[in-house]
């Protein structure tokens, strides 16, 4: 069954082409074409199109449904085209005649606009419990092992002397940053664009004011035009907002990847948290953290697929945008697996609290050698002159007693700031 049927039979192979995936990917969001059904069903019954009794049989019916989605006992499958047509032919077979009626002053365009809408809205809020876990994790370790020292780097090679508690730390800031990001999408994907229909609205008296409200909408989008037009970007806005989390933990997988391996030999994580070597016998592989940095960076590329995908289209709707859905639904389960891993092995992570006792790292502390000359009236340019020839010559010999105050220093994380500041970042 097709919502567009006229009656005629299509091509086998272009039906094939044209449906792909949709059905398998409709079953996530079917829950939420049937929460947009059931408003917009209602909705019919203020306006007077259908009568009370039609009215309750519907959001009964669609009720129903829900709770068979609810329980793995609805199915979307050949012959049906999506969610869309599954749940016209359900109403009809089950009403009658009231289930001709719920297509009445809605296309498929702003039902899936809609479905979509209230997906992301579910998926991004679904990501605070997980983030903000993780950020809490962090906070956790960085207050557990502040004093311990760590090599800082550029260019990967020795810098200066960073601490556990800024690297935990660091990451669970930068996490603030991501949650910026998806509360941003989030009010983008919070608008209601149904009422649009095919993207030029109805001629009948609907009531998107009330629409808005039955669903948890904050507003509308009040241009029918402007509300397909969201097609697309309101999936590539939530994609950057995925995308920036994912490089937050990517980046973090790969400092751990990199802190295992034995020149390193900053951290280890207990043997069930890794892997062997079907040849190698003495190998404890990060294949966990690994896959984390891999699916992170797939994630960061679709904002630039979708990009690629939607660039060149005109207003209006095109079959293109169905494209969107094979490419983003994938990526949520992806990142929500990603935050879900990360979370439950970090916790397990063992920290070496000797590493800067080998001389190779001695170096670290050449720069804060040099501050003490300024502070004692040399100046920068001699004191940076006269520190450059002490390690030329091997004279040098590392002051390892550091005192780094300032706000955000290794002496100074800021734990208690950086914790506020998430909170205030939630409500945005």
């Amino acid at each position: 069954m097709k919502l567009w049927d006229k009656g005629g039979t299509p091509d086998e192979r272009m039906d094939l082409f044209t449906v792909g995936n949709d059905r398998e990917l409709d079953q996530i969001l079917v829950k939420y074409d049937l929460i947009a059904s059931r408003a917009h069903a209602e909705m019919l019954g203020r306006i007077g199109i259908l009568s009370a009794s039609e009215t309750e049989a519907l959001t009964k019916a669609l009720d129903a449904m829900m709770e068979e989605v609810e329980d793995g006992k609805f199915s979307i499958a050949p012959p049906f085209e999506d969610m869309h047509s599954k749940i016209e032919f359900e109403l009809t077979e089950r009403l009658g005649e009231a289930g001709k009626k719920i297509h009445t002053a809605r296309s498929r365009n702003d039902q899936i606009l809609v479905a979509l809408q209230l997906y992301l809205k579910d998926s991004i809020s679904g990501f605070h419990d997980q983030i903000q876990g993780l950020f809490d994790l962090l906070l956790e370790l960085a207050e557990q092992h502040k004093d311990i020292l760590l090599p800082g780097y550029t260019h990967l090679q020795v810098a200066m002397p960073s601490s556990f508690g800024l690297w935990f730390s660091a990451y669970a800031e930068s996490l603030i940053d991501d949650v910026y990001m998806l509360q941003a999408a989030f009010r983008v994907a919070d608008q209601n664009p149904l009422g649009s229909a095919a993207g030029y609205g109805s001629s009948f008296p609907i009531d998107r004011d009330f629409t808005t409200r039955q669903m948890g909408f904050t507003t509308q989008k009040y241009n029918v035009v402007a509300a397909q037009m969201g097609r697309g970007k309101v999936e590539r806005l939530a994609a950057m907002a995925m995308a920036s989390v994912a490089g937050t933990l990517g980046k973090m997988a790969m400092d751990i990847c990199l802190y295992m391996n034995q020149n390193f030999g900053f951290i280890s994580f207990p043997e069930e948290l890794t892997t062997g070597s079907s040849i190698m016998p003495h190998k404890k592989n990060p294949d966990l953290f690994e896959l984390v940095r891999a699916k992170c960076n797939i994630i960061q590329g679709l904002p630039n697929q979708l990009s690629l995908l939607t660039t060149n289209l005109p207003s209006g709707y095109h079959r293109d945008l169905q494209m969107t859905k094979p490419l983003l639904l994938p990526a949520v389960e992806e990142l929500k697996s990603c935050l879900e891993i990360t979370l439950s092995s970090l916790g397990r992570i063992q920290v070496n609290s000797d590493i800067l006792e080998d001389p190779i790292y001695d170096y670290l502390f050449s720069v804060d050698s040099m501050d003490s000359m300024i502070q004692k009236g040399i100046s920068f340019r001699d004191a940076y002159r006269k520190m450059a020839a002490q390690i030329e010559s091997g004279t040098y010999t590392p002051e390892k007693r550091l005192k780094h105050t300032h706000k955000g220093s290794l002496g100074n994380l800021c734990l208690d700031e950086i914790r506020t500041k998430m909170d205030q970042a939630w409500t945005v």
